[in-house]
């Protein structure tokens, strides 16, 4: 769990709200969802949606809910290691490395993920659905497939990973 000073060191952007109405009695009750993303550009990344009445209340609960939900991932001179297709429902996202200078070339609600990410330099494509909830969702599992080569040097010398972050050799 982070502290209220790890939280200050993370960036947050709101990506969608959406409005939902309810046909009651009186008229429409409407009520509303925001898709948050917080990351500290150095390899921390979160997705978080918070629902309620009033908007300010659903981006506050959709960043608490980011925080919570904080992934590492893995980066190479400020771009991927490797190319990779991350899918989530109907979203294929391609993720290319890119050279320095090329920038973040992405659709707005991917943009979000790899800025706050820590990525600075890719090209991609959405292919299917763009639904904004998915997209940022096909994007960060795109990220989470990401390995170092250093990931699979130490695999083919004979060494195990126990987890995607510690090697230890096999004895």
């Amino acid at each position: 769990m982070l502290t209220t000073e790890d939280k200050l060191d993370f960036q947050e952007r709101v990506v969608a709200i959406n409005r939902c109405a309810k046909v009651v009695k009186g008229g429409r009750r409407f009520s509303f969802s925001a898709l948050v993303v917080v990351g500290n550009t150095n390899g921390k990344v979160g997705v978080g949606i918070g629902k309620a009445k009033d908007v300010a209340e659903a981006i506050r609960k959709g960043t608490d809910n980011a925080h919570k939900h904080i992934k590492d991932v893995t980066l190479v001179d400020q771009t991927l290691p490797h190319p990779v297709v991350g899918t989530y429902g109907a979203v294929k996202i391609l993720m290319r490395p890119a050279s320095k200078g090329t920038g973040v070339i992405a659709g707005g609600s991917a943009r979000s993920v790899l800025e706050l990410a820590g990525v600075h330099n890719v090209l991609t494509k959405v292919f299917g659905s763009t639904n904004p909830v998915n997209v940022v969702k096909a994007t960060l599992e795109g990220l989470l497939q990401q390995r170092a080569k250093e990931y699979f040097d130490t695999i083919r010398k004979g060494t195990v990973a126990k987890d995607e972050k510690t090697l230890s050799t096999v004895e």
